[in-house]
């Protein structure tokens, strides 16, 4: 059991006062903080406090004693890597909109890419690894999302809905066929479009998009994001991709999964995500970064309907689990009355991180660790169960990522 030092990544679309606020820090920092990690990704890995003060980085800790650390279970499926990597998120304006491979597509990516000699570091690379990137995203404040491709029948209303002359023909190519293949073919030509068209179409359907916010049309959200994304990103295909996804506003506690295929880009708030230890990412647009649609199409999952909104699933008093399939991760979350406890143990290693109150860390042979909002501690696998205990006058909550089990997803 030992206290975790985490980097903080800044990015254009972070916030200057959420992440800062959770570590205690000056408010507003001097700039956008948009990602706090905690894990042993290799581009910036946690640093473990030893009890004598001195820091190691979380890296070394595991090629030093990965079954130590690990578990001999994640040591034969992983090596030495830790499958997981546990952030905090916070969002301030839209990030691209994007999907991630499967394991099967990622590992075939790759491979294709270093056989090319493609530099890892090239503009035009879109897989740095071999490694699926599945994600889950718990809300810490009010989360708005996009993601997945929402029913084709309501996107064909709200297409309707809109007095955009230019667009009925791209409208009724779903309309003629509502199905998972009429999205494949709708998708595919509104991302495709040359620039002179997409310039010419995009006003139209945002000045359409003003109108049906004036009227309180049933769209209204949806038509504000689209709006709020074509200001923020002229020109860009994905303000029109954005019409056909599921538009989400998540309230503290609840969470979605996003496993291979599923097309997503988070807008603006703060939350708890948990992904494997991946850098693969498909970028469909809302970025000036690079777009390879053939390869978005090859990992792209056109399946529709409402996206399953987690609230984790009760398993003790106090410990609430969020089920995926996928098998790098597994998010809990504990929430402790003043004075409750909660005994926590898992055989592979473990990450906490307090996200309100405080608590007090009890080992079963005597180590004892305070955490305030914002800590984070290491947990090896070879460490005994810890009693985790809300310290303070005031409620307490903390995250938990261990390694997957893989089991069914539920909402």
């Amino acid at each position: 059991m030992e206290l975790l030092h985490n980097a903080v990544r800044s990015y254009a679309w972070g916030s200057r006062t959420a992440i800062a606020e959770l570590l205690g820090k000056e408010v507003p920092a001097p700039h956008p903080q948009a990602e706090l990690w905690m894990g042993a990704h290799p581009g910036d890995p946690s640093r473990v406090v030893g009890p004598d003060g001195r820091e190691r980085s979380l890296l070394d800790v595991l090629v030093a004693d990965p079954a130590g650390q690990l578990g001999a279970a994640a040591v034969q499926r992983w090596g030495n890597r830790l499958p997981f990597l546990l952030k905090v998120l916070a969002a301030e304006e839209a990030l691209s909109l994007q999907a991630h491979p499967s394991a099967q597509q990622a590992a075939e990516g790759f491979a294709a890419e270093e056989a090319a000699g493609v530099p890892l570091d090239a503009r035009t690379r879109n897989y740095k690894d071999a490694s699926p990137k599945p994600e889950l995203l718990c809300a810490l404040t009010e989360f708005h999302a996009l993601a997945g491709f929402r029913d084709p029948r309501r996107t064909v209303a709200l297409l309707q809905s809109l007095e955009a002359p230019d667009f009925a023909p791209y409208t009724g190519l779903l309309a003629a066929q509502p199905d998972s293949a009429g999205l494949r073919a709708l998708f595919t030509t509104l991302i495709t479009l040359p620039q002179q068209a997409l310039d010419a179409l995009l006003p139209q359907v945002l000045d359409a998009c003003v109108l049906h916010v004036k009227d309180h049309g049933e769209f209204d959200l949806e038509c504000r994001t689209v709006l709020e994304l074509g200001e923020a990103y002229p020109g860009d295909a994905g303000v029109l991709a954005a019409l056909l996804l599921n538009r989400l506003v998540l309230q503290p506690g609840e969470a979605i999964y996003l496993p291979a295929g599923n097309l997503h880009a988070y807008l603006r708030g703060t939350g708890v995500e948990i992904l494997a230890n991946s850098d693969n990412v498909l970028r469909c647009g809302l970025t000036p970064k690079h777009v390879d649609v053939p390869e978005l199409m090859r990992v792209l999952d056109f399946s529709s309907g409402d996206m399953p909104v987690l609230r984790g699933e009760e398993v003790a008093p106090g410990l609430a689990v969020y089920p995926t399939d996928a098998r790098e991760f597994e998010l809990s979350r504990i929430d402790l009355a003043p004075g409750a406890e909660v005994r926590v143990e898992h055989d592979g290693p473990q990450i906490l991180l307090c996200t309100h109150g405080e608590v007090r860390l009890t080992g079963e042979l005597g180590d004892r660790l305070d955490l305030g909002r914002g800590g984070s501690v290491w947990l090896a696998a070879t460490d005994p169960a810890v009693v985790v205990t809300a310290a303070g006058d005031t409620p307490a909550q903390l995250f938990r990522a261990t390694a997957g089990t893989g089991g069914p997803v539920s909402a």
